[in-house]
């Protein structure tokens, strides 16, 4: 079980597993203090959560590895895994996003900023939570000002046109959340169409949202971080700097 193997990585870094539901497992990171070394119900209140959406199958050891980069870098995180009836019945799906919104306005996590990472069809996952937004902009105006950046790694993504006639696909790419947002992609992946990606990030940029991309000529859906190590690193911690919600004492 993900959740499981992810809580015994978490526990060796001095962070703790909470699993709040049978997909959702909140891990609390204690190792991250705030300037003057004390901590204390306030500044957990407000120390930055990332919300993490793994690709569908996603191996313990491979999601541990993105866990351990935001955990060193102060942040807690919440993994929420998707089952692939979600993506096979739209409502499914609907329902899913409609709980991890609440979640994410629960008062546990009302007061946080956020930063999201989608990998592959987790990006799915968070365009069903986008359906919901999108709905009733008003009502979820506070989380959509509180995610101050999005992170989509081998983004399961078509044209405009084709994504389209999916239910709420088009919600993705008139986004509510206007944060800016990193892509990370490659031209040889199947999965993931890279003229398409471009074309997603071109029509984002026009609709005035910061856009960052890295883009490799080879390499693995949903594995640059280990094809490409270095790069995806700097960019990654870069992108955190200029959105400016590194927390605490960040060392990547």
């Amino acid at each position: 079980m993900l959740s499981a193997t992810l809580a015994r990585t978490a526990l060796s870094r001095g962070v703790t597993a909470h699993r709040l539901t049978k997909n959702v497992t909140f891990y609390m990171n204690e190792l991250a203090s705030s300037p003057s070394g004390c901590q204390n119900q306030a500044s957990e209140d407000h120390k930055p959560l990332m919300l993490m959406l793994p690709w569908l199958g996603a191996r313990p050891q491979a999601v541990a590895k993105y866990c351990e980069i935001y955990f060193r870098t102060g942040f807690d995180v919440l993994v929420v895994e998707s089952e692939v009836q979600e993506f096979l019945w739209p409502r499914w799906g609907l329902d899913h996003g409609k709980r991890l919104l609440e979640l994410l306005q629960s008062e546990r996590f009302a007061s946080r900023q956020l930063l999201v990472h989608a990998f592959s069809i987790g990006g799915y996952t968070f365009t069903q939570l986008l359906v919901h937004v999108s709905q009733d902009a008003q009502k979820y105006q506070s989380l959509t000002n509180r995610i101050k950046g999005q992170v989509f790694d081998s983004l399961v993504v078509g044209t405009l046109e084709t994504m389209a006639t999916g239910l709420g696909i088009d919600v993705f790419w008139n986004t509510p959340i206007l944060a800016p947002a990193l892509f990370f992609f490659c031209e040889n992946d199947p999965l993931s169409d890279a003229r398409a990606t471009e074309e997603l990030i071109d029509y984002w940029q026009k609709r005035g949202i910061s856009i960052t991309a890295k883009k490799w000529e080879n390499s693995t859906h949903a594995g640059h971080l280990k094809r490409h190590p270095q790069e995806y690193l700097v960019t990654l911690e870069l992108f955190l700097q200029a959105v400016q919600i590194t927390p605490l004492r960040a060392k990547m």
